[in-house]
């Protein structure tokens, strides 16, 4: 319904209500405000954050038994509902926060027995819901796959495909080259015209991760868990301004000076910008 309301433009010659009744959305849907979540429900996203990073594949009624388990009495329906609003899936078949856009193009899976041997082939992108003092904000992030580099992220205290846009370009911008094929989840962030529109224009294939396959994007959900344990939940950040002088420098160790465990204990920054030393191919498909 957002997506409608966005395509709502108060310039047009066609009046709001006329706009309104051909994208069958109500005025009061274009003009609602939603209200700023409560320090208990902020405190509760919280925990639900950190106890879906140690359990990923417990639903919503799991959830709620380990938090009762801890003296937190709470109705599945508002567990249910914070899940949603942080975008926060377990890994199975997956709810309503991943489902595309209406009318959006699904793309098939093209990483699936791909030999992937040097940088700039593969790139993957995915969002994460990150904690803050005073609410909440969202985290974007693209990665080479091959070295797992973080070439660009960006925050945003709404879930929208803008933000995504952005990482991407900025991405462009710090690489030699586009991929050859960029990987997201099915996402409505990823499966809006802009987005597409941004990856297809520089040449890149579109591949999609299966419905509750989060293994398919496997590496930058490590990333996701690695920030917040190593960063986020340490550092406790009071806003967004905070939060984008902290992950700067977190995203700067990780790239050059953080060891990385799957390289071999050389850092991606290594295996990015040095790949023959680190045995890089061309990719075969």
């Amino acid at each position: 319904m957002s997506d409608l309301c966005e395509l709502v433009d108060a310039t047009d010659e066609l009046s709001i209500r006329e706009q309104c009744e051909l994208l069958g959305v109500a005025r009061s849907t274009l003009y609602y405000e939603g209200r700023p979540e409560t320090a208990e429900n902020l405190a509760l996203m919280r925990r639900l954050d950190q106890l879906h990073l140690a359990h990923p594949t417990y639903g919503s009624r799991r959830l709620e038994a380990l938090l009762e388990a801890e003296g937190t009495v709470v109705n599945r329906k508002r567990v249910v509902r914070l899940l949603q609003t942080m975008g926060i899936e377990a890994i199975h078949p997956r709810g309503h926060t991943s489902r595309p856009g209406l009318g959006h193009r699904i793309y098939p899976y093209l990483l699936k027995g791909l030999d992937i041997n040097g940088p700039n082939q593969v790139w993957c992108s995915d969002i994460t819901y990150i904690p803050l003092q005073a609410g909440f904000m969202y985290l974007v992030a693209v990665m080479d796959w091959w070295s797992r580099y973080v070439l660009a992220w960006e925050i945003s205290n709404t879930m929208d495909s803008d933000f995504c846009i952005r990482a991407w370009e900025r991405a462009l911008g710090v690489s030699s080259r586009a991929p050859d094929i960029a990987n997201t989840d099915q996402g409505s962030q990823f499966t809006s015209e802009a987005y597409l529109e941004a990856v297809e224009s520089v040449g890149t294939e579109v591949s999609m991760d299966g419905r509750g396959r989060w293994m398919d994007n496997r590496f930058i959900e490590r990333l996701w868990r690695s920030v917040k344990y190593e960063d986020v939940y340490l550092n406790d950040y009071l806003d967004g301004l905070e939060l984008g002088r902290g992950l700067g420098r977190w995203f700067q160790e990780y790239n050059l000076i953080r060891p990385h465990q799957a390289l071999g204990y050389a850092t991606p920054g290594a295996w990015y910008q040095d790949p023959e030393a680190y045995g890089a191919r061309p990719l075969k498909r």
